[in-house]
């Protein structure tokens, strides 16, 4: 399998893209650039355009301007040009949901091994060589359950393998969501809101967890957050937007400090709120 692009080198483009809806801008005019083996936090209020960027990112909307370029090791992909099936084989990049989407009745292990249909499907020459029961698919299949046992093991599911995936706790589901995404051998893994209905013990493991992937796996993570928490701690970069707008990026530290960050999250003070004037003449 192609090596991701080395550490700190570009892996996603966002040139100048452009999304609206009838008279409403989601994202507009938006540029940035998210790296290899770097977590890269999109933050923003609520409408800020994160999601609809999301979307835009793995096909599910074609921007009206602008371009989403993946450097892959093969060589540079459009993603405004690719179906969302596309993005998810050829460019490799997965995402997962702000609301998990599991198969709830299928057990964690069937879960894991799902995802990985497509190369089970090309081994088995599409049911061919699997109803054959021949040695390449056998083999296929062999490393299907190694690669999903070995991301149970990564998330603390060994234990759970055999247990329905609707069953799990919150915290745990979140945790299969992303060794789903994982044992689809991403270049970029996009996270919707990963630590939404954490507890701050499961914050604290999802941290560790994100770090190891970037760390160990040498891939971009590109994180959609509300919790500063979590965006603070392990960002390497942060895209900050607004009604659709970039208002700032940088490191943690330096987009915290931003005023308009600042006013875009915490509002202007209203006249109303604001003390009243001082009355009568001044003395000089």
């Amino acid at each position: 399998m192609s090596e991701p692009p080395a550490s700190g080198e570009a892996l996603l483009d966002v040139d100048h893209v452009t999304m609206r809806f009838g008279g409403l801008f989601a994202v507009n005019d938006l540029s940035f650039s998210a790296r290899s083996r770097q977590i890269t936090a999109v933050i923003g209020p609520n409408g800020a355009g994160k999601t609809t960027l999301f979307n835009c990112i793995t096909g599910f909307y074609k921007p009206q301007v602008g371009r989403l370029t993946l450097h892959h090791p093969q060589g540079p992909l459009l993603l405004e040009r690719l179906d969302d099936h596309v993005i998810s084989r050829r460019a490799r990049v997965a995402r997962t949901f702000q609301n998990i989407r599991l198969f709830a009745r299928m057990s964690v292990l069937e879960n894991l091994i799902v995802a990985q249909h497509t190369a089970l499907m090309a081994a088995s020459a599409f049911s061919l060589a699997g109803l054959l029961g021949l040695h390449r698919y056998r083999d296929a299949e062999r490393r299907a359950v190694a690669k999903a046992r070995h991301w149970l093991d990564r998330m603390a599911l060994t234990g759970l393998a055999d247990e329905a995936a609707g069953s799990l706790p919150y915290g745990h589901q979140r945790r299969l969501e992303i060794a789903r995404a994982m044992c689809t051998d991403p270049l970029l893994l996009c996270l919707d809101e990963p630590a939404a209905g954490l507890n701050p013990r499961e914050s604290a493991e999802l941290n560790r967890l994100l770090r190891s992937i970037r760390d160990q796996d040498g891939i971009g993570l590109l994180l959609i957050e509300h919790d500063m928490s979590v965006v603070m701690e392990i960002s390497d970069h942060v895209v900050v937007l607004d009604y659709g707008k970039k208002i700032a990026e940088g490191n943690p530290a330096e987009v915290k400090r931003d005023p308009a960050v600042i006013r875009a999250y915490l509002g202007e003070p209203d006249d109303a709120d604001l003390p009243p004037e001082p009355t009568g003449s001044a003395s000089c």
